[in-house]
């Protein structure tokens, strides 16, 4: 028997025999080993190296990761710590966490967390300024250089009554872009940011909006991950859900499903325009509509492309994740990946990752959810998809050592709150993230592409 199967027979008859509050009795961390199960193939190009335990409270609810490869860290959105988690991505060993964030808010109802008010959300750095969002809608202004309990300079509010979500920034660190999701209609913010300054003078230039002909009001339609490219010197930011696109859809103004495919907004932070309508090519800004994707994450690659975070959790018929050139528009589709929330492309490899938590589930899988890790290639050809905890829409790489960083949310039975990582093997009481981890509160797991072992250096091509 291999390795696995005997994980899973033994894991598979451990049978919990008393509840001690939501968390039932699981095998102790003690007696597992990190970076085993389904979620580290051997036959992997993309290999679990490490889990990294997050020291504090369990990881039951995070966001949006960030890696800066020049500082050599890992940024996490951990709302389970109130917190950005630091980790030392050259040793790979947790430095801090940044607190003064609002944490975990449960909806009225005591049964969820409440994505739309809890924070952090989304964040992102220049040297040593870190940008990250809070569940009040303000911006907290981070210096990396301050100690923990000075580190936050700047709480600047957006002027929206829910989360400041996914963010992107210039190559010089200057302009910041940072989108209120949640807000009905949704809307970003343009900042003007530190760049390299030694303080922080952090402020609002602009705010952002979509034409109602476009993001009609009173649908909870939203805007999502922004990303820079330099080279057309843009924002580009995910729009799930666009009306008429196709003539006659339902983004939610008729009963039955969504039937309309999102957009991408295509933002000139140097000519910023308040509201944005159909993509003009003058100008170089507004809305293009997509082909069967109705995407949440966004990362710029070589060659001017773009992949989307594409889900059927925004337009139910997609089934693959769409690839779109910056200049030209034409696309690509990649098959066999879906349903990513945060997108990340690695330069140190040329190669995009995804944190597909709502994949959907390939035919005679036994794994209880469809979340991976999705890895395409430059030429938009899938590579591999590795399976992850239930929770796990959270990935970032660090280009400099082609490391990919994914946390992994904890493992606790069914009925508690916040819910526990639910992809478990053939039903079994181990579940993916719970063998990644070693141990039931949840870890960021790291994974490293060996470039020199696969020789999978082919040119990303353009579309």
């Amino acid at each position: 028997m291999t390795r696995h199967g005997k994980l899973v027979a033994y894991f598979s008859s451990t049978v919990a025999t008393a509840l001690l509050g939501a968390a039932s009795l699981m095998p102790s961390s003690a007696a597992l080993a990190a970076c085993v199960g389904p979620g580290a193939p051997d036959n992997a190009q993309t290999k679990c190296v490490k889990a990294i335990t997050i020291p504090g409270n369990p990881l039951t609810s995070f966001d949006i990761s960030w890696a800066d490869p020049k500082r050599a860290e890992y940024y996490l959105a951990d709302r389970s710590n109130s917190g950005i988690d630091i980790i030392d991505t050259q040793h790979l060993t947790f430095k801090r966490t940044i607190p003064g964030f609002k944490g975990i808010v449960l909806n009225k109802a005591g049964t969820a967390v409440d994505n739309n008010h809890s924070g952090p959300d989304g964040v992102v750095n220049h040297g040593r300024w870190l940008y990250a969002g809070d569940g009040d809608s303000t911006l907290k202004v981070i210096d990396l250089n301050a100690p923990t309990a000075s580190a936050i300079k700047q709480s600047i509010s957006t002027g929206g009554t829910t989360r400041l979500d996914e963010m992107a920034i210039t190559g010089d660190g200057e302009l910041l872009l940072a989108a209120n999701n949640a807000e009905d209609p949704p809307f970003a913010t343009l900042f003007s940011a530190n760049g390299d300054a030694a303080t922080s003078n952090t402020f609002i230039i602009a705010r952002i909006s979509v034409s109602p002909t476009i993001i009609p009001a009173g649908f909870g339609l939203s805007l999502e991950q922004p990303a820079w490219d330099p080279t057309t010197q843009r924002f580009y930011t995910s729009i799930p859900i666009i009306a008429n696109n196709p003539t006659g859809c339902n983004y939610g103004q008729l009963s039955g499903p969504i039937t309309c495919s999102g957009g991408l907004l295509v933002t000139d932070p140097d000519n910023p325009i308040p509201v944005l309508g159909a993509f003009d090519p003058v100008s170089g800004q507004g809305v293009v509509p997509l082909p069967s994707c109705g995407p949440n994450g966004a990362t710029v690659g070589v060659n001017d492309n773009l992949l989307l975070g594409c889900t059927p959790g925004n337009f139910p018929p997609g089934t693959t994740t769409l690839v779109i050139n910056a200049k030209t528009h034409n696309t690509a589709s990649v098959n066999g990946i879906t349903g990513s929330d945060e997108v990340f492309f690695n330069k140190g490899d040329s190669r995009y990752y995804l944190g597909a938590s709502k994949a959907i589930k390939p035919a005679g899988s036994n794994l209880g959810s469809g979340a991976v890790l999705g890895v395409v290639d430059g030429t938009s050809v899938l590579v591999e998809t590795i399976p992850q905890s239930s929770g796990s829409h959270s990935v970032a790489a660090d280009g400099k050592r082609s490391l990919i960083f994914v946390p992994q949310i904890w493992t606790r039975p069914a009925g508690a709150i916040p819910a526990g990582d639910a992809n478990t093997i053939d039903g079994g009481t181990a579940t993916v993230g719970e063998l990644l981890c070693g141990g039931t509160n949840g870890c960021v797991v790291v994974y490293r592409h060996n470039v020199d072992e696969d020789h999978d250096e082919d040119a990303p091509a353009s579309h």
